[in-house]
């Protein structure tokens, strides 16, 4: 799984380079940044511009001589090392072309904003932070830079501390990441104790002799897959967790894309790079699936009674995180990266353009009629969207029988199609439109099975393979899963007709509020920091 290879001192300088020259911005003074400010902001555009390429470059070079581990500096446990494959170079070529875009973005919407110095400096450390995670090959070195980021991001979420929602979130997402960050320290200390060694590839060696020889797996590695597990549910505001990435859009709009193209990312990236320990404990990630499951669903649920389009966006961006975190589940780690990639190409582009979204739609086309909610249709677009999985897959040489888990995947993302059909349907040329509407599908069918492939032989050298033998429960458990995105469709097919019955109205209303979790969350953190002011205030009185 990983070989070391020959690299040049240069490649590894320079990949450092890029968090270096991010976080250099910090040096300079918010009276004196403020002061330039349209011009500090346009010259960390420039050095943002001036990362993604030296990204491309490391990517190139990573591409050429394979994958490298370079410890530049170790005391103990404590290092200062760099792990570089596929996987990171190609994260680290998605994140600096998105923050290369979203500080050019800012540049232009912030101009005249008397703090916009102080705005660019932060964003640029919160990139420069974010890329260090990717890239660190030390534990340690990858917890500081997780917390960090955190830290930087929390600068963006309270730029505007008139902003009492958006002050609020922030407060609430910063107790969320602390926790995380206590259950991240709580693994790292758990396989110290357990391998002796923080250093990503010797803890990888380590697991793979663990995985090979089927001996009985500790339970100090069982406790850090867990807790790994749980720091990255709270990272990518997973239920139920969630609450405080929809209430954070009164931050501004780079912020926003940032964090939902960018840093939500963190979890899955933190579960995909340590996979090849995670799999040593499959229950870990059984957990992973059912909690990925449900956020997936609940959100979507949520995401359809929107009427905000940021709202949508959030919501959207939370269920995407569920689905990521179920793929992770299942073991489709490449899947997974994939997912991140093509998740945050498009967030960031539906943030940045959400203000021109009006005139998009009214020049989108959209089906005229309104079908009616017959189940034997329903039943008819779920057969076909199922039957072209299992066609195509089986093109491909998956059987259910030994890799379900891609299977059932595939079949969620086919019923995504399922609502495309659905509004064909209701056209003037119904069977005409549906039959290229199934071509259509067949085609996106063929091309999902394609890029997993892709996908599977591009991190060949970063991830481990994990199929196991599925357990009778668990395989239910799958079919659950498949059932309740089933419903999900019949859901948003059916809701414009349902509308009518005074409990799906009720209903409509709960969802529309998010169940009130947000709320509840909220008045547990207040009544929580006012416990904690009124402490302080009683001892500094004695």
């Amino acid at each position: 799984m990983f070989t070391p290879a020959n690299s040049s001192p240069l490649i590894i300088w320079l990949v450092l380079l890029c968090p270096i020259i991010l976080t250099l911005p910090l040096i300079f003074s918010d009276r004196w940044a403020n002061r330039v400010g349209q011009r500090f902001a346009g010259g960390v555009a420039v050095i943002a511009a001036c990362g993604f390429l030296i990204s491309v470059v490391v990517g190139l070079a990573v591409s050429m001589n394979g994958p490298l581990h370079v410890v530049l500096f170790s005391y103990g446990a404590v290092g200062l090392s760099l792990h570089l494959n596929t996987l990171t170079a190609v994260l680290l070529m998605l994140v600096s072309f998105i923050g290369a875009v979203v500080t050019r973005y800012s540049v232009n919407y912030l101009s005249g904003d008397d703090r916009q110095g102080t705005f660019a400096r932060w964003l640029a450390a919160t990139l420069g932070w974010v890329m260090l995670f990717i890239m660190a090959g030390n534990l340690v070195l990858m917890t500081v830079a997780w917390f960090v980021t955190s830290l930087c991001l929390h600068q963006l979420l309270t730029f505007y501390p008139e902003r009492s929602a958006a002050q609020q979130s922030a407060w609430t997402k910063f107790f969320i990441s602390r926790m995380a960050d206590l259950s991240l320290v709580g693994a790292m200390i758990l396989l110290w104790r357990e391998f002796g060694t923080l250093e990503l590839d010797a803890l990888f060696l380590l697991a793979a002799e663990m995985q090979s020889s089927g001996a009985t797996v500790p339970g100090t590695v069982v406790g850090s897959a867990f807790l790994l597990i749980l720091a990255a549910v709270m990272k990518s505001a997973q239920f139920p967790f969630h609450s405080w990435l929809p209430d954070s859009l009164d931050s501004p709009t780079p912020v926003s894309a940032l964090m939902h193209a960018g840093v939500i990312n963190g979890g899955g990236v933190l579960i995909i790079r340590l996979s090849p320990v995670i799999c040593l404990v499959p229950t870990a990630l059984n957990v992973l699936v059912l909690v990925g499951a449900f956020t997936a669903v609940f959100a979507s649920v949520v995401m359809l009674t929107q009427t905000s389009i940021k709202r949508s966006l959030a919501w959207s961006t939370v269920s995407q995180m569920g689905f990521m975190m179920l793929q992770c589940g299942l073991g489709a780690f490449a899947l997974a990266a994939l997912h991140i990639v093509g998740h945050s190409l498009y967030k960031s582009y539906a943030f940045l353009s959400s203000g021109s979204v009006v005139a998009l739609t009214r020049g989108a086309w959209v089906p005229s009629g309104s079908p009616g909610a017959h189940p034997a249709l329903l039943f008819f677009i779920l057969s076909v969207s199922v039957s072209l999985t299992f066609s195509v897959g089986y093109l491909f040489g998956h059987h259910f029988t030994e890799n379900p888990n891609l299977l059932v995947l595939g079949c969620i993302f086919m019923m995504a199609l399922g609502y495309m059909l659905w509004n064909l349907w209701g056209t003037r040329f119904p069977v005409r439109l549906a039959s290229w509407g199934v071509v259509a599908a067949a085609a996106l069918a063929f091309s999902w099975f394609a890029l997993h492939h892709l996908a599977i032989r591009l991190f060949d050298d970063s991830l481990p393979a994990y199929n196991p033998a599925r357990s009778g429960i668990e395989c239910a458990s799958m079919i659950v899963i498949l059932l309740a995105f089933c419903g999900l469709l019949v859901f948003q097919v059916c809701l414009p007709s349902l509308t009518t019955h005074e409990l799906i109205r009720r209903l409509y209303v709960h969802a529309s509020n998010g169940f009130y979790f947000g709320a509840l969350v909220q008045r547990l953190h207040q009544r929580g920091r006012f416990q904690v002011r009124d402490a302080v205030a009683t001892s500094s009185t004695h």
